[in-house]
């Protein structure tokens, strides 16, 4: 089949010039998100992603503990990013913000309106998430999980796959409060490594704790023999997150 004939097909849907026009002006939209992501949060090193639940309430244990996380994480010298929503975003963000580091929120627009809490140093604003992702993994110096929904599962399994793939350096993935992730860990195990599509070693990948001493502490063992700042092999990797 021709192209005119393809143009032609009845069952085929015909091209809208104002509509290729708006996608194809949409790059530019893209690109100016992560100019500006990338000019204001290069400076913020070493930093740590933190993900959990917008679901969660200021009265729930897991926000208490959030809230706790980012104020060791701050205090100990590390720039905290969540994404600048509520739940334990929100307790991310404000536990940073107690603390001596910079409190960075990378919001996003949703159909139903997200908003930003309060306790941002540097707020962001998204309307991709692809775009987003690049940022909470591209100056992570950790991943911190706490308990939460699909979202949270999403930024879990992208930053195992960067790391698994080593499309991008290999930093800590610390999952938080042992009772919500011991099933899903047990899984990965019994199932995915037993049906051999993740590798044995894989689950190394990983670490579980409960406290924010143990973040913190497992964040620092990491580092014991190497710098907080990529090698310049590893920066080069970076480069095609």
């Amino acid at each position: 089949m021709d192209e005119q004939q393809k143009s032609s097909h009845p069952g085929m849907a015909q091209p809208n010039d104002s509509m290729l026009t708006r996608e194809s002006w949409k790059i530019f939209q893209i690109m100016a998100e992560f100019v500006e992501g990338f000019e204001r949060l290069a400076q913020i090193k070493p930093s740590v992603s933190i993900f959990g639940s917008a679901r969660t309430p200021p009265d729930h244990p897991y926000y208490t503990l959030g809230e706790e996380i980012a104020m060791a994480l701050s205090e100990a010298g590390f720039s905290v990013v969540s994404g600048g929503g509520p739940g334990i975003m929100e307790a991310a963000n404000k536990g940073a913000f107690a603390g001596k580091s910079p409190s960075i929120g990378l919001n996003i627009a949703l159909p139903f309106e997200q908003i930003a809490n309060p306790y941002q140093d540097i707020s962001l604003n998204f309307r991709h998430f692809f775009s987003r992702k690049v940022m909470f993994v591209k100056y992570a110096s950790a991943y911190v999980v706490l308990p939460g929904g699909f979202g949270t599962l999403d930024e879990l399994a992208e930053i195992l796959t960067l790391v698994q793939t080593k499309k991008t350096r290999r930093i800590p993935i610390i999952l938080v409060h042992k009772p919500f992730w011991q099933g899903l860990l047990q899984w990965f195990e019994h199932t995915l490594v037993k049906e051999k599509v993740i590798a044995a070693k894989d689950m190394q990948l990983i670490q579980l704790v409960d406290s924010p001493n143990e973040v913190v502490d497992a964040i620092f063992s990491h580092y014991e023999t190497r710098r907080f700042e990529p090698s310049p092999e590893e920066k080069e990797r970076l480069m095609d997150l």
